[in-house]
């Protein structure tokens, strides 16, 4: 089976800004988008095959039809018919708010099927672009609860400039934020859950406070201090370079300039190809063609043995 691209489905928010539509090479008219939901199974949200002998059909609907084939069988068996991983490309013009989200076990006793454990990938970002990622110092529950009331959070989190290449890891229960002038590729488990714990208070477009989360939160936040909460890697030309390996997701960035065949024949999952700049033509074993672009993304189906990449492309791997 071949390589699937999928309709983005994007996302106008409050903080949305202007280099999503013009990254993904689209002709379409929409202000402030926030969000490209690039590949997406959660459940009302899902992704729409853009082309070929399953357009039309949900990414759910693909899962449900070719099964431990598409998903890899031991994937298969954990996740049954819904798809593990959500792929976004995000654009901070403005703040975002300081959330926090739940781990699978908190999720479970919360009512809600998935926790939230994700990473961040930066892309071409303003010179002044900030996140904050993780607690820089100890604080207690109650400290947490006083400095949220009393507007003093950010001063306990970890902020770090933000250029071109960096990449976060945010597990389950790190309290985070992406910043103005941040845009990045987030990789995550398939939920949509996120508490909001400050939000600066701003208002929406009706004049109400935005929602706070406290409550729910304070369940989930992990106190652990850490010295750098940085992914570090060394990049290098025509070759996967690792970054991310968690139960949930393995993430490496490929930088080609020369034809590189990539062997899946051990692995059994699907892969998620995403372009982040370059063209490529992607042959699989079988023969199918696909091309990958910079503000794209692909799945290949678990049965694919081997994919030939042939042009110049930078672009993430990730899988399950």
């Amino acid at each position: 089976m071949k390589p699937l691209k999928f309709q983005p489905l994007l996302k106008s928010t409050i903080w949305g800004g202007s280099k999503i539509i013009a990254f993904k090479h689209l002709d379409v008219k929409q202000e402030k988008v926030g969000e490209s939901w690039e590949i997406s199974g959660v459940p009302g949200k899902e992704s729409i095959v853009a082309d070929g002998e399953m357009q039309g059909k949900s990414l759910n609907e693909v899962v449900k039809e070719l099964k431990g084939s598409f998903l890899g069988e031991e994937n298969y068996k954990r996740f049954g018919n819904e798809f593990p991983l959500l792929i976004k490309f995000i654009d901070a013009n403005n703040d975002l708010s300081i959330q926090v989200h739940p781990n699978d076990k908190i999720a479970h006793k919360q009512g809600k099927k998935h926790g939230k454990t994700e990473m961040w990938y930066a892309l071409p970002s303003e010179p002044d672009a900030k996140l904050y990622n993780g607690l820089k110092m100890q604080i207690t529950p109650e400290q947490y609860k006083e400095m949220v009331e009393n507007d003093t959070i950010t001063d306990a989190l970890a902020q770090y400039d933000v250029k071109e290449g960096d990449c976060f890891f945010i597990p389950a229960g790190r309290i985070h934020a992406i910043g103005t002038g941040c845009f990045v590729t987030e990789i995550q488990q398939t939920s949509d859950v996120t508490y909001r714990i400050y939000d600066y208070k701003r208002k929406d477009k009706d004049g109400n406070y935005r929602q706070l989360h406290t409550k729910e939160a304070a369940e989930c936040i992990d106190y652990t201090v850490q010295a750098d909460y940085r992914q570090h890697y060394t990049p290098m030309k025509n070759e996967g370079v690792g970054m991310i390996e968690c139960p949930y997701f393995t993430t490496a960035v490929y930088d080609l300039d020369e034809p590189m065949t990539l062997d899946y024949s051990e692995l059994d999952s699907f892969v998620i190809l995403i372009g982040l700049k370059g063209k490529a033509k992607i042959t699989d074993n079988e023969g199918n063609e696909i091309t990958l672009q910079g503000g794209e993304s692909i799945v290949i189906p678990a049965s694919t043995q081997t994919l030939k990449v042939e042009g110049t492309l930078k672009f993430l791997e990730t899988y399950v």
